[in-house]
């Protein structure tokens, strides 16, 4: 499977910065674009005469001049600019939160790798991370066994959350002034705001929200073990919930309000109402991990 995901995402940043230009305003050079992109010049090239097909910009010898602001619908979608490594992540955790996989259920590398469309060493290099938790024990035919965590992980667990989440949106406030942020946080907000106006029947389709929501928070730190520990995180806190169904509603619906809570502070400029926003949520966060061990 060919991962294209890269020049997508760079794609994506390149219109980001040409909406911050007027028309007729001229792009750097290559070499400097490469940077701000942080991808090669081949790939800044294909960019380019890519946009200068679509007449977005205008390439004449060494200039590049913007013609005019990219639509949104110009842009490669989401799920298009995730990285082989992502989508394993992604498509794994459907695959456990929408299965029935509990404690001592074996788990086959090869038939997952048939199932996501991956590569089998993907499915490996993935499922090594969890061994090193204890989660997930690796057998010699490979298959893997689901181990699933005590309540002293779980406790463990959410003290390194909370110390991470504050740390991220510390970053994040500090880099509010950037546009790709403040769109992918005003999007984030109209996504919370519509589905609390469904919340009544849609309240499962809360997860992948709080996976979105949490990853932006996290991703601001640029802090690789901090994106690494949020892979367990998050897994760990929607494999169990899904077995408390009592009060799921009511809990998503509180999620929700905590998290819009979180995105006006941050809007605002509050860094004491978002911190207090954060650690509400972090508690709430808590007592229902612990419930939901308790009821399993």
């Amino acid at each position: 499977m060919k991962d294209n995901s890269v020049y997508k995402r760079s794609f994506n940043a390149c219109l980001d910065l040409i909406r911050r230009l007027e028309p007729g305003a001229l792009l750097g050079s290559e070499p400097a674009l490469a940077r701000e992109l942080e991808v090669s010049r081949t790939t800044v090239r294909s960019i380019l005469v890519a946009l200068a097909a679509a007449g977005v910009i205008a390439l004449e010898g060494r200039s590049r001049q913007v013609l005019r602001h990219p639509l949104d619908a110009e842009y490669f979608p989401d799920l298009e600019t995730e990285a082989s490594s992502e989508l394993i992540e992604r498509r794994f955790k459907e695959w456990l939160l929408t299965g029935d996989v509990k404690p001592g259920s074996i788990i086959n590398s090869l038939e997952l790798a048939r199932r996501f469309e991956v590569s089998t060493s993907g499915i490996r290099e993935y499922l090594n991370r969890f061994s090193r938790f204890g989660l997930i024990e690796r057998r010699p035919n490979a298959s893997w066994v689901f181990r699933g965590f005590t309540s002293s992980f779980a406790l463990e667990l959410c003290d390194i959350r909370e110390l991470f989440e504050m740390q991220s949106i510390e970053r994040f406030a500090a880099q509010i002034h950037k546009e790709p942020l403040r769109r992918r946080l005003a999007d984030l907000k109209a996504r919370h705001i519509d589905l609390l106006g469904r919340i009544e029947t849609d309240f499962t389709q809360f997860s992948p929200l709080d996976e979105a929501f949490h990853r932006t928070i996290n991703d601001a730190a640029d802090n690789r073990f901090i994106r690494e520990f949020y892979e367990i995180i998050s897994l760990i806190f929607h494999y169990h919930f899904q077995w408390n169904k009592v009060d799921e509603r009511e809990r998503n619906e509180i999620a929700i309000h905590e998290h819009l809570a979180i995105i006006e502070g941050l809007e605002s400029g509050d860094a004491r109402a978002t911190r207090k926003a954060v650690a509400v949520h972090m508690s709430s966060a808590r007592n229902s991990l612990f419930r939901s061990l308790r009821g399993h």
